[in-house]
């Protein structure tokens, strides 16, 4: 059985497992990092040396870095579907999960700042800085959104997998927002889906 180490609540670990629940995978987490410890332990050092999470272990083979283990496993089980099998489909998908890191730099002072840190320790600019990186940034998803559904267009892809996890904390901190109808409508139609809403769309914390 596949094993995946990590905690509900990253949103790294939350990629890997909403790829392994739209898959329809049988699997075990574990869990892993932060309060949970675990990833600085000689074997799990062993299986991942960067100390962080998720890693799988898929019948013995060792994975870890969220978005190639998204890639590995859409392409072991859903090749032509979630993995695009046309090349020029699988880099456009691929285009939009690298993006996400992206992303994910500019959210990151907002997100620590605003959820996992005390109000009276909070970096007001860092996160206000935060706050206005991510704006600039959203109008390059909501243009390639204007005339799709999902980002690489009519069907839903590994490409929409790490930016609906990005998308999903910058819907629910606590800010204010500018109105990016595509997006809006893309992150509903993600809301929909049964395992993102399990996986995904959780209380922040």
């Amino acid at each position: 059985m596949l094993k995946i180490w990590g905690r509900v609540n990253s949103v790294n670990v939350k990629k890997a497992l909403w790829a392994i629940e739209e898959l329809g995978l049988k699997y075990q987490r574990i869990d892993a990092g932060m309060e949970h410890g675990v990833t600085k332990t000689p074997e799990y050092l062993k299986m991942n040396p960067n100390s962080l999470v998720p890693t799988i272990d898929d019948e013995g083979f060792i994975l870890w870095e969220s978005h190639t283990i998204v890639r590995y496993l859409c392409a072991k089980h859903a090749a032509g579907a979630l993995y695009p099998s046309d090349l020029r489909a699988r880099a456009d998908a691929e285009r939009w999960m690298d993006w996400a890191f992206t992303f994910q730099r500019a959210m990151r002072d907002v997100f620590w700042g605003l959820i996992r840190t005390p109000p009276e320790k909070r970096d007001l600019k860092a996160i206000e800085a935060g706050r206005e990186q991510t704006a600039k940034l959203l109008p390059v998803l909501e243009q390639n959104l204007a005339a799709k559904k999902y980002v690489c267009g009519a069907a839903f892809t590994m490409g929409d997998i790490p930016i609906g996890c990005e998308v999903q904390r910058w819907m629910r901190v606590p800010i204010e927002r500018a109105r990016f109808a595509n997006v809006e409508a893309w992150f509903a139609r993600l809301c929909e889906r049964p395992a993102y809403r399990k996986i995904v769309d959780i209380p922040l914390s």
